[in-house]
């Protein structure tokens, strides 16, 4: 009787094995076009990349979207599948809002949602659109949304300052944190002006008025400023959270970070207003670090100190304590894990042992850092 070989398993191909492999994914993916200004082309990027990933398969909808009389913004959106709009009726009058469960029962794999600062009619499920976009993304399912960088709740104050316009919705910074892509769509102000009066984004009767307002050149050059500081900040974190996994330990200095080491010594203040002119300078963060010892303060250098650590917080440092028996380990540990490009020391004129200790505890942080440029100012001397 003949004997039947083993048939052979069958071959996958590299897109199934890597399924296998691959972590499962347990909450969706979220994507955030910020904008500083209407008419920049956030919801025309979102729309342009939800077609592009339609064509290559993927299951998308829109979820809200405004073209604001927009024709070419419309014609884009005609192209993607529209989860109905729910109709709620508020005080006599009728609204449509976006139907958050309608999504949730579709469970498409993207959904897009524009105008995330948007305040949801009373009787919505949430009161935020944001707060909408926090359940689809614990369905799993990923998020494509916009909005502009004066909707921020921490921007808010400043670009009311700026332009002299009540920013009345905004959206904690915590959630923009959570994000994890962020893409600028971004004119320069005289491109965007240009738009402006060609009846692109408003028509001619609102132009010339919103140029002459919220459109003048200055509030848009302010506004840009603020969406790109923004956007690096996230790109830092993405760096940052990619050289974590990948234990990466030597420091990209792809943004400067300055941190300025103070004591409870009164000429700290002097020393974190240098390291502020320093990060200013090279456009970069500033940091201030106190290392706590065993050594026991008494009220007025504990004064000293509280008042040194709230005039970083003035200058809009990032305020770090940290306990450690030995003040240059502690620091070079510090400069390690926040990728620290520069470190100020200050220097009070001494002599002795004291001189003999400082120089020990520099010479033992250099050995212990990673490539770092140190200042050393020198300081008046305190009485003994």
């Amino acid at each position: 009787m003949p004997t039947r070989e083993p048939s052979s398993p069958p071959v996958k191909s590299p897109e199934e094995w890597l399924e296998k492999v691959a972590p499962e994914k347990t909450r969706g993916i979220f994507k955030l076009f910020l904008g500083y200004a209407p008419g920049v082309g956030k919801t025309y990027n979102m729309l342009s990349e939800a077609i592009r990933r339609h064509a290559r398969g993927e299951d998308v909808v829109i979820g809200v979207v405004e073209t604001h009389g927009r024709p070419k913004t419309a014609e884009l959106a005609a192209q993607i599948e529209q989860v109905p709009r729910r109709t709620i009726e508020y005080k006599g009058v009728l609204f449509e809002e976006m139907n958050l469960d309608a999504i949730l029962a579709r469970k498409p794999q993207i959904v897009l949602i524009d105008e995330l600062a948007h305040t949801n009619i009373e009787g919505s499920k949430h009161r935020k659109r944001y707060e909408d976009v926090l359940e689809l993304l614990a369905a799993n399912i990923d998020v494509l949304a916009t909005m502009n960088v004066q909707h921020i709740e921490s921007v808010a104050p400043t670009v009311q300052s700026v332009t002299g316009i009540q920013i009345r919705e905004t959206v904690p910074d915590w959630f923009i944190q959570r994000a994890d892509e962020i893409v600028m769509a971004d004119l320069t102000p005289e491109a965007l002006q240009t738009r402006m009066r060609r009846g692109d984004i408003y028509g001619h009767d609102r132009a010339e008025k919103a140029l002459a307002n919220f459109f003048r050149r200055g509030n848009l050059i302010a506004l840009r400023e603020l969406a790109l500081q923004h956007v690096t900040k996230a790109v830092d974190r993405n760096l940052t959270a990619y050289m974590d996994a990948k234990r990466i330990t030597a420091n990209w200095a792809v943004r400067e970070r300055v941190l300025v080491c103070i004591s409870s010594s009164s000429a700290s203040q002097a020393l974190i207003a240098r390291g502020a002119r320093v990060a200013e300078g090279v456009g970069g963060e500033l940091y201030v670090l106190h290392i706590e010892t065993d050594r026991d303060r008494d009220k007025d250098e504990q004064s000293t100190l509280d008042a040194n650590l709230q005039f970083a917080r003035n200058l809009d440092a990032q305020v770090y304590v940290v306990k450690g028996k030995s003040i240059a380990h502690a620091v070079a540990t510090f400069v390690r894990e926040k990728r620290i490009t520069h470190v100020i020391f200050g220097r009070t004129a001494v002599s002795g042992l004291r001189k003999y200790l400082y120089y020990w505890a520099i010479q033992h942080f250099l050995s212990e850092s990673p490539n770092v440029d140190v200042h050393i100012v020198t300081q008046r001397p305190e009485r003994e």
